[in-house]
């Protein structure tokens, strides 16, 4: 069948979805209404290119058929109409390709990201922070809302472990390649004699869960208080606001301690822990659909590193798709688009080839 061939019945599911929206039973359904929306949207957006492209046929086959009767001005005339169409036919066939392949179940969540200083010492706490604020410049340049959910300064002002929430349009499929194990090569403030060292930061991007997507038995969880502390350890509040979760049924552990109202802390790890649950069974389906795969962190060594980050030389390599870039302190300012985009267009690329394999 025909791209064309399927536009009738994409248009018959488009106006099927677009009554069901309407249905106060489907409306009352948050999670059926909201997975409505996101299929309404998907065939949308589809349905109009497939639409642009039957026009598109219909003119070169219009243009094509003029061209046999016309005389030497009408068919100069008429070759770049055929050339224009044959242009918007080829445009639309491949933008119709990248619209038909499997849509990520994520697509529209927003994320919530952890960072953790891994090999290095305080030198990974630092380039933990260097990374946070590359995430926070990159949100601020696309217009996402960037909310900090908890951080763990170290003795050196940088970030034994940071996590943060980032909402906006694209969000996921734009963070998503952002999970692994960032390396960095540079001389640590800490050093005297000026060698470099290399250390590494882990980075783990977590699609978030509504309450809907993941049920959690009260039975399940252990809830423990205690008191704040900062660096060194010494205690950063007088009360006992901190609030550490354990899931009992998988062991998964979400400590919050940023705010200082236990309730905001204890609402901040429930969001956290359902997150994590979701992505763990998001995981764990995949490995039962392709085999067994790595998680996005690893164990943090540098030998298991997405990226690395090189000072002395400017330069950022992305070690997944060979990419090179020796604009390291831009791309440390926020300016992660060309990184970002390069890595969608590799994931779609490899989709296109594995479809038509």
């Amino acid at each position: 069948m025909s791209m064309l061939d399927r536009l009738d019945d994409l248009e018959r599911e488009f106006n099927e979805v677009e009554g069901s929206l309407a249905d106060p039973v489907v409306i009352a359904d948050q999670k059926k209404y909201a997975d409505l929306s996101r299929r309404y949207r998907d065939l949308g957006e589809l349905v109009t290119r497939l639409r642009d492209l039957r026009d598109a046929t219909a003119d070169l086959a219009a243009a094509r058929e003029m061209y046999t009767d016309a005389d030497a001005e009408d068919r100069e005339m008429l070759r770049g109409e055929i050339a224009s169409s044959e242009a918007a036919m080829e445009r639309l066939d491949e933008e119709i390709k990248v619209l038909l392949l499997p849509k990520d179940p994520n697509n529209d969540r927003n994320v919530i990201v952890e960072i953790r200083g891994a090999e290095g010492g305080e030198e990974a706490n630092l380039f933990a922070r260097d990374l946070f604020e590359m995430y926070r410049s990159f949100a601020s340049r696309t217009g996402w809302k960037f909310e900090i959910m908890d951080a763990q300064a170290s003795d050196l002002g940088g970030y034994s472990d940071v996590t943060f929430r980032l909402a906006g349009d694209g969000v996921w499929s734009r963070m998503k390649h952002e999970g692994g194990v960032h390396r960095v090569q540079r001389v640590p403030i800490t050093e005297s004699q000026g060698r470099v060292h290399t250390s590494s930061a882990t980075v783990t991007v977590l699609p978030e869960a509504e309450e809907v997507d993941v049920h959690l038995d009260p039975n399940d969880l252990r809830v423990d208080v205690y008191r704040s502390s900062g660096p060194g350890g010494q205690s950063v509040n007088t009360t006992d606001s901190a609030v550490r979760i354990t899931h009992i049924p998988t062991g998964v552990v979400v400590a919050m301690q940023d705010e200082k109202s236990q309730i905001q802390n204890r609402e901040k790890a429930m969001r956290v822990l359902r997150s994590r649950l979701l992505q763990a069974e998001q995981d764990r389906q995949a490995a039962e659909a392709s085999g067994a795969r790595k998680a996005q962190t690893g164990g943090g060594g540098r030998s298991e590193k997405i990226r690395t980050y090189n000072f002395k030389e400017n330069r950022l390599s992305d070690h997944r798709i060979g990419l090179t870039l020796y604009k390291l302190d831009k791309i440390l300012g926020g300016d992660l688009d060309e990184v970002v985009d390069a890595l969608v267009a590799d994931e779609r690329a490899t989709q296109l080839r594995d479809r038509e394999a």
